[in-house]
């Protein structure tokens, strides 16, 4: 091992106090100072972590930002999820490959660019768009692409690609970002203008329990899409026993065609930061963890002052609002590119510095979580309802919504609508009424709820966007008439087999049948018994998949099934002499005849 790599190894692992369960911040660091997290890296970490060679090598193997190979001074990863795919992905990463002259996974042999694609980075409202190491480049053509590699050569320096700022917190000296918070339409719940520092008085001048009882009178479900009541999900960490409780902010923001975190994050930290501090005082937690996505690193440094800030107020930290018994600080967790970590007990194992794997349950979180202690892992938008909830009452927050879903759900719309954004509406509102306000004219088809939701057609647009109907974590994709919803579907499915950890046969299998079936039917080849496969495979997958993402990944296909049988029926039939439609003779019979004529090796 170099001196160099040695000493940036022993420097990095005391940082952390040479803590094995800050593994990934390590990983992280070495990675960002020498390119990749070599042989004699995990040597080093292994030492002086104590943490075993295989462990290190897993975590590094694992997360998409992470890499035991080198990678280029300047790593360029253009989303591919499909609002970037519909909107110039392909041309854009072909001007990128072309104008470096390396295809996607390659690296010049100067060693000064690496071009990769990536999943979804949270800015759908912006596509096609890019991360230059940590800096998001947003509304990409060819042309653009091309200057941006000119202009990187240049002076390699991905923060000089800014040349405009974007709008609020965008613009501000830590973070100055081209991103555009796009906020469309606020409501008078979350994008609303939260006295933060009064609703956590109000939560010290209270007891924990009172605390809990004016969450539960609210009637606030989490804002993640599952939608269960926060109040019960305290109840059970403040009930269990440990002499440590953890308090988690899921920002692993990781669903194609959501943003609306990133904006919450950018110009309402303050109220995501006061929603954490109340929770942790509710169920008896002094530690909280901010799980960062690394598509949203540009932020950190921000968020960071942010919290310095609340600690100088006496906001966080010990006897936070003048009472005593009311100690909470945050400290902020990187992730490094891994979609499954949004399921939570993924996100704790991440946390933890291991493969982001998600746990056989029981136990739950709040019985055994972050390091074994109850934890209660909260997203976003859920904790800035809290904040709203201290500071306005419960009934203020439960008289606006439907009567089984209070209070209001931020969308991200994007794709095909006149204006894509983040609008706040009301639970109850429909679907039509939605589209209405983001000018989503000639809609063929609605992806609500992530890739794991439901594609709907027009007989649906007059449901309502609420926990009993259309339950959403937030994503909302619109299609126009020229697209076509299978493959569509398609392509939500090749997200799914390349963000699938791989680690349950269900998923891992069922996720590549499901894509090879679409693939069939696109291609022409599909029979009526291909789509009573597609309803078998989910079938398999909801009963017998270890967590909630092979339990919901086959939904694309199910529902677009649903939404658009005339379509799938007009694309399969059987074979008039009982074949299978999707052998190829002629192709099975290649290598036999190659041999025949004499081109045997």
């Amino acid at each position: 091992m170099s001196t160099s790599l040695e000493n940036a190894v022993v420097e990095v692992c005391a940082s952390v106090g040479n803590d094995p369960s800050r593994l990934m911040d390590v990983a992280r660091d070495i990675q960002a100072r020498f390119g990749c997290v070599s042989a004699e890296a995990i040597d080093g970490i292994h030492k002086h972590l104590g943490v075993s060679r295989p462990t290190v090598r897993s975590l590094v193997s694992f997360y998409s930002f992470l890499s035991e190979e080198p990678k280029g001074r300047i790593v360029i990863r253009v989303c591919d999820d499909p609002v970037d795919r519909l909107f110039g992905y392909e041309r854009v990463q072909k001007a990128f490959s072309d104008e470096l002259g390396i295809p996607i996974g390659g690296t010049t042999p100067d060693g000064a660019f690496t071009l990769e694609r990536t999943a979804c980075i949270g800015m759908s409202d912006h596509a096609p768009a890019a991360l230059v190491n940590e800096t998001p480049v947003t509304d990409l053509s060819t042309d653009k692409a091309r200057e941006i590699v000119a202009e990187l050569r240049a002076h390699m320096s991905p923060e000089r690609l800014v040349k405009k700022l974007g709008d609020g917190n965008n613009a501000h000296p830590l973070v100055r970002s081209m991103v555009k918070n796009h906020i469309r339409k606020a409501g008078p719940i979350v994008l609303v203008e939260h006295r933060h520092r009064e609703a956590t008085r109000k939560a010290a001048a209270m007891s924990p329990n009172e605390v809990i009882r004016a969450v539960k009178a609210a009637r606030l479900r989490g804002r993640g899409g599952a939608g269960f009541p926060t109040g019960i999900k305290w109840e059970m960490a403040r009930a269990a026993p440990g002499p440590r409780k953890f308090l988690v902010c899921n920002a692993d923001e990781g669903e194609p065609g959501t943003f609306k975190d990133r904006v919450l994050l950018t110009e309402f930290p303050d109220r995501v930061f006061a929603g954490m501090t109340i929770a942790g005082y509710a169920i008896g937690a002094k530690e909280g963890i901010l799980y960062l996505r690394a598509e949203y690193a540009y932020l950190r440094q921000f968020l960071e002052d942010v919290l310095a800030r609340r600690r100088a107020e006496g906001f966080l930290g010990k006897s936070i609002a003048a009472r005593h018994s009311f100690d909470f600080d945050i400290r902020i967790q990187m992730g490094a590119g891994a979609y499954v970590c949004g399921e939570e007990s993924a996100l704790l194992n991440s946390c933890e510095g291991l493969r982001g794997d998600p746990r056989n349950r029981p136990p739950f979180p709040a019985q055994k979580g972050y390091l074994g202690f109850p934890t209660i892992v909260n997203n976003v938008e859920t904790l800035a309802c809290v904040t709203r909830i201290l500071d306005a009452g419960p009934a203020t927050f439960s008289e606006y919504g439907s009567k089984q879903s209070a209070g209001s759900k931020l969308l991200s719309i994007s794709g095909d609508v006149g204006m894509v954004g983040v609008y706040e509406v009301p639970f109850g509102v429909t679907l039509r009424e939605v589209l209405e306000l983001a000018d989503g004219r000639e809609t063929q088809a609605v992806q609500i709820g992530g890739p794991s939701g439901r594609m709907v057609g027009p007989a649906d647009f007059d449901r309502t966007i609420c926990y009993d109907d259309l339950a959403t974590g937030g994503a909302m994709v619109v299609f126009g008439p020229d697209r076509n919803p299978i493959e569509i579907a398609r392509m939500y499915m090749e997200f799914f087999e390349d963000e699938s950890c791989g680690f349950c046969t269900p998923c891992r299998v069922g996720n590549g049948l499901l894509r090879r079936g679409l693939d069939k039917v696109l291609a022409g080849r599909g029979e009526p018994s291909d789509l009573a496969q597609f309803e078998e495979v989910a079938r398999t997958m909801k009963a017998t998949s270890r967590c909630g993402l092979g339990q919901t990944s086959f939904n694309p296909v199910l529902s677009t099934l649903t939404s658009f049988r005339p379509l799938f029926d007009s694309l399969v039939k059987e074979d008039p002499k009982k074949f299978r439609r999707s052998f190829d003779l002629e192709a099975s019979t290649q290598e036999a005849a190659r041999i025949r004529t004499g081109g045997a090796r």
